[in-house]
């Protein structure tokens, strides 16, 4: 069974970078030497706050309650030449799929899709430069050095899209995930009342040859969702990562044509690239209809895309269903 609780998908974490190391104002000394030139060096930068892309990761859970990510600041410079040690970096691990914000302003400062992908999304402070570098003909005793830069505060906005080859796109009820639990190992929980998925469930499909692909089920979408009804925005921005879209929409609907654009229009209100994404229909609990029925619903079946009938429940068009799924993910990878 989900546990709604362990899926976060959106946290918003106070980074503040370390300030930047002094550079020092030394001059040699020995006890044959009272007066040696500068040797002042220079300190550690501050420290950074990174993100890390990670593939063990599924949820923003662990970063829930970190509400502060704070690097420590750059150790001063010495003499001798010596520098600082730079203050520590905070690396912060996300799951692929993730985009990281500025808060104040909405920009993004990166999305993280690869293992191991950095990126410093708030710089420490420079260090500062130490009185060794200011020795010159005119002036054997700088006392000059170079201030170190201050840290920086900055509130970003993390925000996981599921990275999906295949989302499946239904109203409550349409039976995805039943679908999912089917076809993939994954334990969406199940139930015959509206909103019981309140988390994308991901799973793995097996394919043949050893070949795989991963399946989302989106939480179900009901008119207006756009404007955040229902679960609204809250879910429609993870079907932006999936590469093709599973129309899912039961034998026993009223109207399925009137179902499937309803749906469309609610992806096109939400973000209208979702359209160019490739689609395929999918007539679940079709273990309803014999062949005859089957063929009076083409009639009212929408014309302008691929479409198979399949029952999750009596195992039926399943095959079918991922060869054509197969067809369309490869299909894009291709191009």
């Amino acid at each position: 069974m989900a546990d709604n609780t362990n899926f976060i998908d959106y946290v918003k974490v106070c980074c503040r970078s370390g300030a930047g190391g002094a550079g020092s104002s030394h001059f040699y000394r020995d006890k044959l030497t009272s007066k040696g030139g500068p040797d002042g060096g220079d300190g550690g930068r501050g420290g950074h706050i990174i993100v890390q892309g990670n593939d063990q990761l599924w949820t923003l859970l662990h970063l829930k309650y970190k509400k502060h990510a704070i690097a420590s600041r750059g150790e001063n410079g010495g003499g001798s030449g010596s520098t600082g040690a730079e203050g520590d970096d905070i690396i912060l691990q996300v799951p692929l799929g993730t985009i990281i914000r500025d808060a104040e302003t909405g920009e993004l400062d990166v999305e993280i899709t690869e293992h191991g992908q950095t990126k410093i999304i708030v710089p420490g402070g420079r260090a500062g430069k130490g009185n060794i570098h200011f020795k010159s003909s005119t002036n054997q005793s700088p006392m000059k050095t170079i201030p170190p830069g201050e840290g920086l505060v900055e509130w970003k906005i993390l925000e996981l899209k599921v990275l999906a080859d295949v989302g499946l796109v239904g109203f409550p009820n349409a039976g995805k995930s039943t679908l999912l639990s089917v076809l993939t190992a994954a334990k969406p929980k199940i139930a015959n009342y509206p909103f019981t998925t309140l988390v994308p469930n991901l799973g793995i499909v097996g394919y043949r040859d050893g070949r795989s692909f991963a399946m989302a089920d989106i939480p179900g979408i009901i008119k207006d969702a756009h404007k955040g009804k229902g679960l609204g925005h809250r879910f429609l921005r993870h079907i932006e990562r999936n590469a093709t879209l599973l129309f899912m929409i039961p034998a026993d609907a009223d109207d399925i044509k009137k179902e499937y654009e309803v749906l469309l229009n609610e992806l096109k209100y939400y973000n209208a690239e979702l359209l160019d994404k490739p689609r395929i229909l999918a007539i679940t609990k079709s273990d309803l209809l014999d062949e005859e029925l089957k063929e009076l619903l083409q009639e009212n079946l929408p014309k302008d895309i691929p479409l198979c009938f399949i029952s999750s429940v009596a195992q039926q068009g399943l095959t079918e269903l991922k060869d054509m799924l197969w067809t369309s993910i490869n299909s894009q990878e291709e191009e």
